[in-house]
Protein backbone atom coordinates (compact mmCIF):
# COMPACT_ATOMS: atom_id res chain seq x y z
CA UNK A 1 0.00 0.00 0.00
CA UNK A 2 1.30 3.43 -0.92
CA UNK A 3 -0.20 5.16 2.12
CA UNK A 4 -1.76 8.03 0.22
CA UNK A 5 -5.31 8.96 -0.78
CA UNK A 6 -6.07 8.21 -4.43
CA UNK A 7 -6.78 11.23 -6.66
CA UNK A 8 -10.25 9.95 -7.55
CA UNK A 9 -11.16 9.70 -3.85
CA UNK A 10 -9.92 13.26 -3.31
CA UNK A 11 -12.19 14.49 -6.13
CA UNK A 12 -15.09 12.55 -4.61
CA UNK A 13 -14.63 14.31 -1.28
CA UNK A 14 -14.40 17.70 -3.01
CA UNK A 15 -17.53 16.85 -5.02
CA UNK A 16 -19.39 15.98 -1.81
CA UNK A 17 -18.60 19.46 -0.46
CA UNK A 18 -19.68 21.09 -3.74
CA UNK A 19 -22.97 19.18 -3.80
CA UNK A 20 -23.68 20.06 -0.17
CA UNK A 21 -23.32 23.75 -1.04
CA UNK A 22 -25.34 23.47 -4.27
CA UNK A 23 -28.21 21.81 -2.40
CA UNK A 24 -28.50 24.95 -0.23
CA UNK A 25 -28.99 27.16 -3.30
CA UNK A 26 -32.49 28.22 -4.42
CA UNK A 27 -34.06 25.82 -6.91
CA UNK A 28 -36.50 26.65 -9.67
CA UNK A 29 -38.36 23.35 -9.21
CA UNK A 30 -38.84 20.62 -6.63
CA UNK A 31 -36.48 18.12 -8.28
CA UNK A 32 -33.98 18.38 -5.43
CA UNK A 33 -31.03 18.39 -7.82
CA UNK A 34 -30.12 22.03 -7.31
CA UNK A 35 -30.66 23.22 -10.87
CA UNK A 36 -26.96 23.32 -11.84
CA UNK A 37 -24.62 20.98 -13.66
CA UNK A 38 -20.85 20.74 -13.66
CA UNK A 39 -19.39 21.62 -17.08
CA UNK A 40 -15.67 22.05 -16.39
CA UNK A 41 -13.25 20.96 -13.69
CA UNK A 42 -9.67 22.19 -13.35
CA UNK A 43 -7.63 20.38 -10.69
CA UNK A 44 -4.19 21.09 -9.24
CA UNK A 45 -2.80 18.38 -6.95
CA UNK A 46 -0.35 20.34 -4.82
CA UNK A 47 0.81 17.74 -2.31
CA UNK A 48 0.42 14.07 -1.61
CA UNK A 49 -2.39 13.35 0.85
CA UNK A 50 -1.45 10.76 3.42
CA UNK A 51 -4.08 8.29 4.55
CA UNK A 52 -4.71 8.67 8.29
CA UNK A 53 -7.54 6.84 10.03
CA UNK A 54 -10.26 9.17 11.33
CA UNK A 55 -8.61 12.33 9.98
CA UNK A 56 -10.83 15.00 8.45
CA UNK A 57 -9.71 16.78 5.30
CA UNK A 58 -11.19 20.30 5.43
CA UNK A 59 -12.50 21.75 2.18
CA UNK A 60 -13.04 25.48 1.75
CA UNK A 61 -15.32 26.67 -1.06
CA UNK A 62 -15.98 30.12 -2.46
CA UNK A 63 -17.12 31.72 -5.72
CA UNK A 64 -14.56 33.46 -7.93
CA UNK A 65 -16.94 34.47 -10.74
CA UNK A 66 -20.66 34.81 -11.36
CA UNK A 67 -21.74 35.03 -14.98
CA UNK A 68 -25.08 35.17 -16.78
CA UNK A 69 -25.64 31.41 -16.80
CA UNK A 70 -22.75 30.10 -14.74
CA UNK A 71 -20.56 30.54 -11.71
CA UNK A 72 -17.05 29.32 -10.92
CA UNK A 73 -16.51 27.73 -7.54
CA UNK A 74 -12.98 27.43 -6.15
CA UNK A 75 -12.37 24.69 -3.62
CA UNK A 76 -9.27 23.89 -1.61
CA UNK A 77 -8.64 20.71 0.35
CA UNK A 78 -6.15 20.85 3.23
CA UNK A 79 -4.21 18.42 5.36
CA UNK A 80 -2.20 19.50 8.37
CA UNK A 81 -2.77 23.16 7.55
CA UNK A 82 -1.37 22.86 4.00
CA UNK A 83 -3.49 23.13 0.85
CA UNK A 84 -3.15 19.78 -0.93
CA UNK A 85 -5.56 20.27 -3.84
CA UNK A 86 -7.16 23.25 -5.58
CA UNK A 87 -10.18 22.89 -7.86
CA UNK A 88 -12.01 25.37 -10.06
CA UNK A 89 -15.46 24.03 -10.91
CA UNK A 90 -17.58 25.80 -13.53
CA UNK A 91 -21.25 25.15 -12.87
CA UNK A 92 -24.06 26.13 -15.24
CA UNK A 93 -27.70 26.80 -14.38
CA UNK A 94 -29.67 24.05 -16.10
CA UNK A 95 -33.27 23.41 -17.09
CA UNK A 96 -33.85 19.67 -16.99
CA UNK A 97 -37.21 19.95 -18.78
CA UNK A 98 -35.63 21.52 -21.88
CA UNK A 99 -32.23 19.86 -21.42
CA UNK A 100 -30.46 23.19 -21.83
CA UNK A 101 -28.64 25.89 -19.93
CA UNK A 102 -30.58 28.89 -18.65
CA UNK A 103 -29.79 32.25 -17.05
CA UNK A 104 -29.31 32.35 -13.28
CA UNK A 105 -32.40 33.92 -11.73
CA UNK A 106 -32.19 36.78 -9.21
CA UNK A 107 -32.40 34.47 -6.16
CA UNK A 108 -29.66 32.19 -7.48
CA UNK A 109 -27.44 35.14 -8.39
CA UNK A 110 -27.91 36.61 -4.89
CA UNK A 111 -27.12 33.23 -3.27
CA UNK A 112 -23.88 32.63 -5.21
CA UNK A 113 -22.82 36.26 -4.89
CA UNK A 114 -22.80 35.84 -1.08
CA UNK A 115 -19.84 33.51 -1.54
CA UNK A 116 -18.03 35.74 -4.04
CA UNK A 117 -14.35 36.23 -3.29
CA UNK A 118 -13.54 39.78 -2.24
CA UNK A 119 -11.83 41.36 -5.23
CA UNK A 120 -10.05 44.05 -3.17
Amino acid sequence: MLGHVNHARMLGLIEDARIALCLQAPRRDDSGVGGVILVHLDVDYLRQVRYRVDESLPIESWVVKVGTKSFTLRQEMSQGGDVVARVDAVCVAFDYATDSSRPLDDDERAFWSRYLEDAS
